[in-house]
């Protein structure tokens, strides 16, 4: 229990050091923040900056803090390090430039954002990829929160047509589609803070509930080796299964949505750094629980294995019945389906708006915002139902998601390493973890069942992804440098209006 409690305040201490560290390398001001200057009534909202970070929070808080630590937590209580350090060096710096660069720029969302400082061909690049990875992850978010109703109402004996999942996948859907729909105001600005009430109770029920209940948490000194069932390499699939509780790309694809909000740039240090590192906890807090609740085997954690084997939604219920009992499990239910949910609806707002921005095509009238809802939505639905009718693998487009997930995230950390070169200012902070994350992307690229390793020569094969990761991270730091050295000044649009 030492290890977590000890991770748990560099978490916290992380945020009033490190994290003031980068908000003043970015150097916020008070210029007009899009929110202001814009105010559309739509996209552009002011926002109580209490109900920006509960905002934020719910937005970035999908399944991955959660399901993703608890397959984290087969590697053992190693994973405790790549969550703290990872959210605090990486995963809040990556999701605190992604709003702050949007903000300084009308709120655009993160593809045209990384155009403006690594060219019109990433650009192209990233609008292609932020569209399939914000489908993939609104799909993710619906099919995920689908099983866990189901499981919820199996296990309470309910039956008949409410505990099917194709009618459960149909309210979800068509309630995000009213989401993407609707101005941000309309319902996310409503119900999000009390969801996010709801899901950080939850974490600290699950917390709570561990040593009340006589569960024993390893300590990271006595249990730093692979733990892993399979013995799957650490490196780099521990680093791509926990995502969302380290850094994930698709916070990136998030933040414009907030940064569209800000009433002041100086309130980004608490909504975008602070919510990555409320994350950071409550993943940390699952990860503890896998590895404390199940019974470990020669050394491997056989039983978070077996409990994983049953299905995520299945293990969830599990953790939240042997951490809260009976009246606790009601509220880790509706935090653990809320949360993917209130990730969902955002992922597929946020396709529309990066489909908007593409093509320049205003989203004030009602049938310009139809005519991308459809479409985005139809496409998710087409994956969502045939994932529920057997045709599509859900677990295939996690792993994918999981893998084009971090990618993003090294690209939009390149990206604001180019904007802190241009503005003469300490890009390190960016270039560290963007070459990490390159590292990381290459490795798993090459040797992951579902990436280059469906080849048999490649599976698994650490002999030559390793040296690959080196490779490329060290070739894109390199570009990176000679980059840098001629940099010059990139004008945001927002430090363009201030000067004028």
């Amino acid at each position: 229990m030492i290890s977590f409690i000890i991770c748990l305040a560099i978490l916290v201490g992380g945020y009033f050091t490190y994290g003031k560290f980068v908000d003043n390398t970015f150097g916020p001001d008070d210029r007009e923040t899009p929110a202001v200057a814009i105010n559309d009534g739509i996209d552009y909202v002011v926002m109580p900056q209490w109900k920006l970070f509960l905002v934020e929070l719910l937005n970035i808080a999908g399944l991955g803090p959660i399901f993703g630590a608890l397959q984290g937590a087969l590697w053992g209580p190693l994973v405790f390090l790549w969550i703290t350090f990872g959210t605090i060096f990486a995963g809040a710096v990556h999701d605190y430039f992604s709003g702050m660069l949007s903000e300084r720029n009308n709120g655009d969302s993160i593809a045209e954002v990384s155009g403006i400082y690594l060219g019109d061909g990433m650009k192209q690049v990233m609008r292609f990829f932020s569209v399939v990875l914000l489908i993939m992850v609104g799909t993710v978010f619906a099919v995920g929160p689908t099983g866990l109703i189901i499981t919820l109402l199996t296990n309470k004996g309910v039956t008949g047509t409410f505990a099917k999942p194709v009618v459960w996948l149909t309210i979800i859907m068509a309630y995000y589609f009213i989401a993407t729909f609707l101005s941000i105001d309309k319902i996310i600005g409503k119900i999000y803070p009390i969801f996010g009430i709801c899901l950080i109770l939850m974490a600290i029920g699950v917390a709570i509930g561990l040593p009340a209940h006589g569960y024993s948490t390893p300590e990271l000194w006595s249990h730093f080796y692979n733990m892993h069932p399979a013995k799957t390499p650490i490196w780099s699939f521990m680093f791509i299964t926990v995502a969302c509780g380290a850094i994930s790309g698709f916070h990136s694809t998030q933040a414009p949505l907030m940064a569209r909000c800000l009433k002041s740039e100086r309130q980004g240090h608490f909504v975008f750094y602070g919510a990555m590192v409320a994350e950071g906890i409550i993943a940390l807090i699952w990860a503890a629980a896998g590895v404390s609740l199940y019974k470990v085997t020669g050394g491997l954690n056989t039983g978070l294995a077996e409990a994983l084997a049953n299905g995520q939604s299945a293990a969830i219920y599990d953790v939240s019945v042997k951490t809260m009992g009976k009246v606790g499990v009601v509220l880790a239910m509706i935090g653990v389906v809320v949360c993917p949910i209130t990730s969902g609806d955002t992922a597929f707002r946020s396709a529309r708006l990066t489909l908007s921005d593409w093509m320049k095509f205003d989203q004030g009238p009602k049938l310009h915002r139809l005519a991308l809802c459809v479409p985005v939505l139809g496409v998710g639905c087409i994956l969502g139902f045939g994932n529920v009718f057997g045709v599509i693998d859900y677990t295939v487009i996690w792993r994918y998601f999981s893998w084009t997930n971090q990618t993003l995230a090294m690209i939009v950390l390149w990206s604001a390493s180019m904007f802190l070169a241009s503005q003469k200012k300490n890009y390190w902070i960016t270039a560290v973890p963007a070459t990490f994350m390159s590292a990381v992307s290459a490795t798993y690229f090459t040797m992951a069942p579902e990436c280059l390793g469906m080849i048999k020569a490649l599976t698994y094969n650490t002999k030559v992804a390793y040296p690959v990761g080196i490779i490329v991270a060290v070739v894109f730091l390199v570009i990176f440098l000679k980059a840098a050295k001629n940099a010059p000044e990139t004008v945001t649009a927002r430090e363009a209006a201030a000067r004028a």
